[in-house]
């Protein structure tokens, strides 16, 4: 009986907005052939990230692509791992083989240490094997010295963390993602000067062991031949890798994951410049972390997809609407302290819908 080789998986973390999701799309994109299988963790109920993905064109149908977006919501995969993450895997290893790759993106404040350890686990140990860790940065604001595009709004989450009591929690965080990689992107290259992105690369290279390797990148445009096939097998020696975090998980798990709400908005057709006008205000008066969703926009046979991080927005028409779909607004907002009910009155009173 032939044996089946280790299934290897590529594990993509960064902070919120430093362009995971644009990454992975961009792997799928250039899979050539590949059957790949993709993990994503986010917060939100309606699974923006895995509807963008499934955009993808991957050469499948939509009924497989389907099959192989796995969304785990409402919590960081460091966190939920044995509730939620387990049972993925031991489906994905019943699968092996039928699929040649798998891809995770962690949530924007995951830890990534811990997931990886989850590979030391005789059941997933036997069939996988970590390729290796990207962490995603966002070199404009590690220039600017914030390391996330809204610190003040992600610091204020870690802060509600009973468990950190750190002078710079959202530079630990960042360090932290840096320890765990095998490879390091710095994204967004082309928004900032070659003097500050080689400001940037020295800055990182503080954090990282002498062999992971930094390249630069533009919109998470990497050949995928650098992305994968790295070999670098993390599990075997992510214990070695130093942490601020490290004791978090030594006993029970007990992160406050009520810092964050995500709520879940439906409103009819919209225009454009008013929903966008309107989400800004939001983001402004609430102190709204990420937008993600799609709208309808009056006398467009398309669906315009949205994201956010902040007052920056991102658009594009995905797709036609279905002859038989629901024209309708769907929107997730993601935050802390939100208030459902408001936050729609005030988008509805602002779109006059």
């Amino acid at each position: 009986m032939k044996t089946l080789a280790k299934l290897p998986v590529t594990i993509v973390t960064g902070f919120l907005g430093s362009g995971k999701t644009t990454l992975l799309r961009h792997m799928l994109d250039n899979a050539q052939g590949r059957r790949i299988a993709v993990i994503v963790n986010e917060f939100g109920e309606l699974g923006i990230d895995g509807e963008i993905l499934k955009q993808c064109s991957i050469g499948c149908t939509e009924e497989e692509a389907n099959g192989r977006v796995y969304e785990l919501a409402n919590g960081c995969l460091c966190c939920t791992v044995q509730e939620e993450f387990f049972p993925v895997m031991r489906e994905l290893v019943a699968r092996r083989g039928d699929l040649d790759h798998i891809l995770i993106e962690t949530s924007g404040l995951a830890l990534p240490k811990p997931l990886v350890q989850a590979f030391q686990w005789p059941e997933i140990r036997s069939a996988c094997t970590v390729d290796a860790v990207i962490t995603v940065v966002d070199s404009p604001a590690v220039a600017a010295g914030t390391f996330a595009a809204f610190p003040d709004q992600v610091d204020a989450q870690r802060k509600l963390d009973p468990n950190l009591d750190h002078e710079s929690p959202l530079h630990e965080l960042f360090a932290d993602q840096l320890a765990s990689a095998d490879l390091v992107i710095l994204n967004k290259s082309d928004l900032i000067s070659r003097e500050d992105l080689a400001r940037v690369r020295l800055e990182v290279a503080e954090e990282l062991p002498p062999a992971v390797k930094v390249i630069e990148a533009s919109s998470g445009r990497v050949p995928l031949d650098v992305l994968i096939g790295l070999g670098a097998g993390s599990e075997e020696h992510i214990d070695g890798r130093h942490s601020h975090h490290d004791h978090h998980h030594d006993g029970e798990d007990d992160h406050d994951h009520d810092a964050f709400d995500s709520i879940s908005i439906d409103l009819p057709q919209a225009d454009e410049a008013l929903l966008l006008d309107a989400l800004t205000q939001l983001v402004v008066q609430h102190g709204i972390l990420r937008v993600k969703g799609f709208a309808a926009i009056p006398n467009k046979p398309m669906r315009l997809l949205i994201q956010g991080v902040g007052t920056r927005f991102d658009k594009h028409f995905d797709r036609a609407w279905g002859a038989d779909e629901a024209r309708i607004t769907r929107l997730v907002l993601i935050g802390q302290d939100l208030d459902a009910a408001g936050l729609e009155a005030q988008l509805r009173a602002a779109l006059s819908v």
